[in-house]
């Protein structure tokens, strides 16, 4: 592969995300936390990368380190081969929440992330409107939060976040509160549209069976302070199917990070 080198080493080209030994605490009552104690860690371009790790163990303080809510006390961030501290606005985010505006349409919350990057709001409009079928909001575009399932609002800030058009993704837990089933389908929903738009994904999840079905590799994070302490390549070809979830290469990897995990 291609590298290039700077000052603090070598950047694969194809690395879209590059952490080199960030670390993070928090003063709480007069004491100090350590959150991340030295993470490194690698996102390729295309690539489905998985978080997992205790809850607590600083997954999401790892997020918004990456886009740019805040800054590590030490060690570096890459994005797109670039090491600064603008980060704010080059990553598409979507929290645990689906943080839909409850006095906005459908249509009006998915254009909000164009809207505030300046795009014109009917050229915004038209795009997230040929969209709405692919994401299973067709006909839902002038109705409000409130009227929509679980699934359905996650769906709409999943397409919030695409219509970014940015080129990396941090998904943070998008599933955790949806029921078994819902959660099965939006699983294989969100890699049909993955395997359309390509970005690179960033993934939390505490579900192991998730990390394994979704993911080219799965990063391990310990308790705090938190450090990583396994990267697992899931050797399963694409596309996934749910048939996979009995092979031995599939209960293999999930054993694997369930050691891991220590449970």
């Amino acid at each position: 592969m291609d590298k290039q080198r700077d000052d603090s080493g070598v950047i694969g080209v194809g690395d879209k995300v590059v952490l080199r030994d960030v670390r993070k605490s928090f003063r709480v009552d007069g004491r100090v936390t350590v959150a991340l104690d030295g993470i490194d860690m690698v996102a390729r371009d295309r690539e489905f990368v998985t978080l997992i790790g205790p809850s607590g163990c600083g997954k999401s303080t790892l997020f918004n380190i990456i886009c740019g809510l805040m800054e590590p006390e030490a060690g570096q961030v890459w994005l797109n081969s670039r090491v600064d501290g603008r980060r704010i606005g080059t990553v598409g985010y979507m929290p645990q929440k689906d943080l839909l505006l409850p006095w906005r349409s459908v249509l009006d919350n998915v254009i909000l992330g164009p809207e505030l990057a300046g795009v014109d709001r009917r050229k915004a409009s038209r795009e997230a409107r040929e969209l709405l079928p692919l994401f299973g909001l067709a006909g839902f575009e002038d109705s409000y939060p409130v009227t929509l399932s679980g699934g359905m609002k996650q769906r709409a800030a999943l397409l919030r976040t695409v219509s970014c058009h940015r080129d990396i993704m941090l998904l943070d837990e998008p599933f955790g509160a949806l029921d078994a089933l819902t959660r099965s389908t939006l699983q294989d929903w969100l890699l049909g549209i993955w395997q359309r738009f390509r970005q690179t994904v960033l993934f939390i999840t505490h579900d192991v069976e998730e990390a394994v079905y979704l993911s080219d590799r799965v990063y391990v994070m310990s308790a705090r302070p938190a450090q990583m302490i396994k990267e697992l390549t899931v050797p399963l070809a694409r596309p996934r199917c749910r048939d996979m979830v009995a092979t031995e290469s599939f209960l293999s990897c999930k054993v694997e990070l369930l050691a891991a995990l220590g449970t």
